[in-house]
C-alpha cells in the first residue's frame, strides 16, 4: 500500500511539472501534438526510472560507505547524461521519425531539472531501493500525464477562436497555470 501511495503521490499529487514546476522546458516545448508529447513522456519515464535505480545504488553503495556524499551532484549529473545518450541512440536507431519529431528536446532531457530533482528527492526522502524505483516510475508517469494532457489541450486550442494577443505562448502559459491549479486539488487526497 505504501508503494502505491508513493507512486500516486509522485504521479498526481506532487507532480514534478505541475506542483514543483520542474521540467517545464519540454513540457511547453514538446506539447504541441499528442504523439511526440507522449513519446517524450515515455522517454523521460524510462530515464527517470533508470536514474532512480542507478543513483540509489551509487549513493548508497559507493558515496555513503566512502564518505563521498559531497559528490552526489556530480555523480547524478553524469548518470543522467549517460542515460539520456543511451535513450537518444536507441530512439534514433528504432524510429527516425520520432527522433526528428522530438528534435532538440531529446538531448534536453539531460538538463531536465525534473530528473536531477528526482535523484535528489530520493536522497532527501531516504527512500529504500524499491521505493526509489516506484518513485521514479511514478514521477515519470506524472510527467507523461502532464505533457500528454497539455498536448491534447493545445491541439484543441488550434481549432479554437483565440484572441490574437493570447495566441501562442500566452494561452499555453494560462493553460499550464490552470492545469497546475487543477492538480493542486489532489493535494488533500494523500
Amino acid at each position: 500500500m505504501e508503494l502505491l501511495l508513493i507512486f500516486l503521490s509522485a504521479a498526481i499529487v506532487n507532480n514534478f511539472v505541475l506542483s514543483y514546476f520542474l521540467g517545464i522546458c519540454p513540457f511547453i516545448g514538446v506539447s504541441n501534438k499528442i504523439t511526440p508529447a507522449f513519446s517524450m513522456g515515455l522517454a523521460t519515464t524510462f530515464v527517470m526510472t533508470i536514474t532512480a535505480i542507478v543513483t540509489w545504488l551509487i549513493y548508497n553503495l559507493i558515496l555513503i560507505p566512502n564518505n563521498l556524499e559531497f559528490l552526489q551532484y556530480v555523480s547524478f549529473i553524469l548518470v543522467i547524461a549517460s542515460l539520456v545518450q543511451f535513450v537518444e541512440m536507441f530512439i534514433k536507431k528504432i524510429s527516425r521519425p520520432l527522433y526528428r519529431a522530438l528534435g532538440i528536446f531529446l538531448p534536453l532531457i539531460t538538463t531536465n531539472c525534473a530528473i536531477l530533482g528526482l535523484a535528489l528527492f530520493i536522497v532527501l526522502r531516504e527512500y529504500n531501493f524499491l521505493e526509489s524505483i516506484v518513485f521514479g516510475a511514478g514521477a515519470g508517469a506524472g510527467f507523461t500525464l502532464a505533457i500528454t494532457i497539455m498536448a491534447g489541450i493545445r491541439e484543441e486550442l488550434e481549432l479554437g477562436d483565440i484572441p490574437k494577443p493570447l495566441q501562442g505562448a500566452p494561452i499555453t502559459l494560462i493553460v499550464a497555470g490552470i492545469l497546475a491549479l487543477a492538480f493542486m486539488g489532489f493535494s488533500g487526497l494523500l
